[in-house]
């Protein structure tokens, strides 16, 4: 398998992913100015020109992170990164990492764009994003990941995502947490692994 990503990029959950389930994988990095990697021109595996993407060995794509966290967490049920289908856990960790993709991955990517100046970033950070960041600190108050005691695929997804937050002026150290889950989630030997291979490949 092949990992097309960014380092400091959403890709680093699919990474986490894999890594929890014990897979082999190539790490391919993607050059989003010029949209190009080792290989050549980036929009010939995606035309859509993000990432991640995770192209298999038989040389099928999937695209979109939830749903290559959805992917590999079914290819690898003993890893216990999503409950068994049809449960009602199942579909409290899919609301979870739905809530990451659209309210708090999407709802970041504003404080990133180059489209608007500070004082629009901070209001809508102030309205949109400290709400979500209370809620997740109030449930991670009584919980050790989002599902309970255990990891499971959306804990990587939001560890990505808040890890964003220093580079965009978010202060989250008054969520204590947070704070927590965050050192508990940099304790884990696949986010060691991930962030050690980014830096690596960052250079």
């Amino acid at each position: 398998m092949k990992l097309y990503f960014s380092p400091g990029s959403c890709g680093l959950a699919s990474q986490i992913a894999l890594h929890e389930a014990g897979q082999t994988f190539d790490l391919v990095k993607v050059d989003f100015k010029t949209k190009t990697t080792v290989e050549g021109d980036y929009l010939k595996v995606s035309a859509k020109g993000v990432i991640p993407v995770l192209r298999l060995d038989d040389g099928d794509l999937i695209t979109e992170g939830a749903v290559i966290l959805q992917w590999i967490a079914d290819q690898n049920p003993a890893s216990n990164l999503l409950p068994p289908v049809g449960s009602r856990e199942r579909y409290k960790a899919l609301e979870w990492l739905n809530f990451i993709s659209t309210d708090m991955h999407k709802g970041m990517a504003v404080m990133f764009s180059p489209f608007l100046d500070d004082v629009t970033k901070r209001r809508f950070a102030d309205g949109n994003l400290i709400p979500k960041f209370e809620y997740i600190d109030e449930h991670l108050a009584t919980n050790d990941y989002l599902m309970g005691a255990r990891f499971s695929a959306p804990d990587g997804y939001l560890y990505t995502v808040l890890s964003w937050t220093p580079r965009v002026g978010l202060d989250l150290s008054g969520h204590a947490s947070i704070q927590q889950f965050m050192a508990r989630m940099e304790a884990r030997a696949s986010v060691r692994a991930a962030r050690e291979e980014e830096q690596r490949l960052a250079g």
